[in-house]
């Protein structure tokens, strides 16, 4: 068996590639240190354009702000009631009406008949149309009102208390007559969705009775 030794007086040693690698991790290290500079430079040049866009957002709201102050104190009492007026007219085009019988055919039992609705208030809030209505329904006994506002405020669109009530004859049969306050905030709906409720609606009419029949 042969044996090989290194019997040099200083062997073979690779030198190379240990400064090889050192040199290719400090380049490395280097660029990666250019980058993060470079990205935290133009993270914080985006971060004052927003800060001075939400200054100049809210100098021009307030701006806004006083010139309404300033344009109601000018208004006169007839002036402040036409616009207040016309904010109202404003916020009651918004309404639908097919969009609620379509939302109390859903909601109210067969038993239940409704008789009278009265918009009282009609209000924008948040992007959303919420009103404050009166609802008159008539049925044979108190237990099933009381049904129907507990499945109204089951829903998140209605919120139904009681306001007041009475007993009354209606077509030779006795029954309870209730008035409800109610706040109605419809869903947001897709304009394919509204085609269909509108369709839904014209068949929610009879819910409504003719005051002729009463």
């Amino acid at each position: 068996m042969i044996v090989h030794l290194n019997l040099a007086s200083q062997p073979f040693r690779n030198r190379t590639l240990p400064w090889v690698v050192t040199a290719v991790t400090v380049c490395a290290s280097l660029v990666a240190l250019v980058l993060i500079t470079l990205e935290t430079g133009r993270t914080n040049k985006e971060f004052r354009a927003i800060e001075r866009d939400l200054s100049e957002a809210n100098r021009q709201t307030e701006s806004l702000r006083e010139q309404a102050a300033r344009m109601n104190q000018e208004l006169s009492t007839d002036q402040a009631e036409t616009l207040k007026a016309a904010h109202l007219l404003v916020d009651r085009k918004q309404f639908s009406w097919s969009r609620l019988l379509a939302d109390l055919e859903a909601t109210v039992p067969v038993n239940v008949r409704v008789t009278r609705i009265r918009v009282r208030e009609v209000q924008q809030r948040d992007g959303q149309t919420r009103s404050e209505l009166d609802l008159t329904v008539i049925s044979r006994t108190p237990i099933e009102v009381v049904g129907m506002m507990t499945e109204m405020n089951r829903t998140d669109i209605f919120v139904a208390d009681p306001v007041a009530e009475q007993t009354r004859t209606d077509r030779g049969q006795s029954g309870t007559e209730l008035t409800l306050r109610v706040y109605y905030t419809p869903r947001t709906v897709l304009p394919s969705v509204a085609t269909d409720t509108a369709k839904v609606a014209s068949s929610a009419v009879t819910l409504i009775s003719n005051s002729e029949t009463q």
